[in-house]
């Protein structure tokens, strides 16, 4: 070959388009009817590795890897016989050889290039050995994925399986790739999820599938089992596809029917054991009601009526469990106001008298049973010490219960406009049985208990609406 091809290998080719190809960002290489190299640009010579003087002339196979050479000159004048814009190899993995033999993955696009009445073909090369390399690396995260991953194009067409998939499904992976992905949807549900799959790719968005729905899948063998479906969209050279992620919760639906059939059975239990101790405690308030009216004794008679009255203060706490059907907790306005009611059928004679009011924050205010039945209590011993001290010789008045959440404590307070506490009255040293339970129920409570008088009497508790978790050794 002369020198001057060598160097004018393009004589009809314009100084414009030759700019072009030089500083296009990929490598082109421009080849002519018999399969020889005319142009190629600076990108070519360092993705090759050769100078552009070793390639100018020569036969492209050179840029072939010897394995797939034989059948480059078959592809080529395929191209020439019918030359229109393409890209090479559609469907098939290409390859091409650098100057010291190394081979690397590459996309090819063919360009016909008319030139002195015949046609050339630009090859734009693009190493896409990086993009491989994700690929790779990606079909292996989902391939090793702990659970179920199946990839689905627009059509519906199963495009990626992993080895959970073969088996969860109990299909070989060759008889799940280019089927519709309804294959593995219960017949059932298959018209609904081709809605929902065209709905998807219209707001492709990671979430999760059907929330709010039950969903389930189908087996080779044709048996359906509950699952979990999380949906991500991919972006591929072919257009979005969805990455579906299925894990079968049949194991987890089990354990859930098994804890709530046990949590049933203790919440049956449970309402048993409150209506059992509401029952045999109203059979010991009813004791002492008999044992009251067979004592001949008045101050007997009295002691055994307040020890009643404490016994259907307990009680009620287990009636509004077992009415509420919730066992954890009391709202304390409710109790109180249910207490008031006992209060003064248990003061039937001076109720005429003696008004009860019972005043509530609007908001319910919870206490487990453990803390309300020291409230009730405490209530109960301080409007019975009220009816019997603060209003002698038939003088009338009232008596009010107030309950008032303060932040994260409550204010619970039994106030009387009597007569008021004697000069010097100090709770500690009262030898009242009533009065001597009521510190020792406010410091259950974790409360500060404060007494005041003047025109009547104020016995005033505040105590946290929670009590702090306590800490482990």
């Amino acid at each position: 070959m002369s020198e001057q091809s060598r160097s004018e290998p393009f004589p009809a080719g314009d100084a414009s388009f030759r700019r072009v190809v030089e500083w296009a960002p990929t490598a082109m290489v421009m080849v002519d009817h018999e399969g020889r190299i005319v142009l190629v640009n600076a990108q070519a010579e360092r993705l090759f590795g050769y100078a552009r003087d070793e390639l100018l002339g020569e036969s492209v196979d050179r840029l072939v890897p010897s394995r797939l050479a034989g059948h480059h000159p078959a592809y080529r004048a395929g191209f020439f016989a019918d030359p229109h814009p393409r890209p090479m190899g559609s469907g098939r993995d290409l390859f091409a050889r650098r100057r010291d033999g190394s081979e690397f993955p590459v996309e090819i696009g063919l360009t016909p290039i008319e030139a002195g009445g015949s046609f050339m073909v630009l090859a734009a090369v693009v190493d896409i050995t990086e993009r491989k390399r994700q690929e790779e690396r990606f079909r292996r995260v989902v391939e090793f994925a702990p659970s179920a991953m199946v990839m689905v194009d627009r059509s519906g067409r199963i495009v990626l399986v992993n080895a959970q998939t073969e088996q969860l499904f109990g299909y070989p992976r060759q008889a799940l790739i280019g089927e519709a992905v309804e294959m593995l949807v219960p017949e059932r549900l298959r018209g609904e999820h081709r809605q929902f799959r065209s709905g998807f790719f219209h707001a492709p968005l990671a979430r999760p599938m059907g929330v709010g729905r039950d969903l389930f899948a189908r087996r080779a063998d044709g048996s359906e089992f509950p699952v979990e479906i999380g949906l991500n969209p991919i972006d591929t050279d072919e257009g979005t596809m969805v990455l579906a992620s299925i894990v079968d919760i049949t194991e987890r639906r089990r354990v859930q029917q098994t804890l709530e059939n046990a949590l049933q059975e203790k919440t049956v239990l449970l309402n048993e054991v409150h209506h059992r101790v509401k029952n045999n405690l109203q059979v010991i308030s009813s004791l002492l009601n008999l044992q009251a009216t067979h004592a001949s004794d008045p101050r007997l008679r009295n002691i055994l009526a307040e020890s009643q009255s404490r016994v259907r203060a307990m009680a009620l706490t287990h009636q509004l469990l077992y009415e509420r059907k919730d066992f954890s907790r009391i709202d304390l306005g409710e109790y109180l106001d249910r207490l008031t009611q006992l209060l003064l059928s248990s003061y039937r004679e001076d109720s005429a008298r003696i008004a009860l009011r019972c005043v509530l924050p609007g908001e319910p205010q919870f206490l487990d049973l453990e803390r309300a039945v020291p409230c009730g209590l405490i209530v109960n011993e301080l409007v019975t010490n009220a009816f019997k001290h603060a209003f002698p010789a038939g003088r009338g008045g009232a008596v009010q219960i107030e309950l008032t959440a303060v932040g994260a404590e409550l204010d619970l307070a039994v106030s009387d406009d009597g007569v008021g506490l004697p000069e010097g009255f100090d709770l500690a040293g009262v030898t009242s049985l009533g009065l001597q339970l009521v510190p020792l129920l406010a410091d259950q409570l974790r409360g500060r208990f404060t007494v005041a008088s003047g025109e009547g009497a104020r016995f005033a508790l505040r105590f946290p609406l929670a009590l702090p978790t306590r800490r482990s050794r």
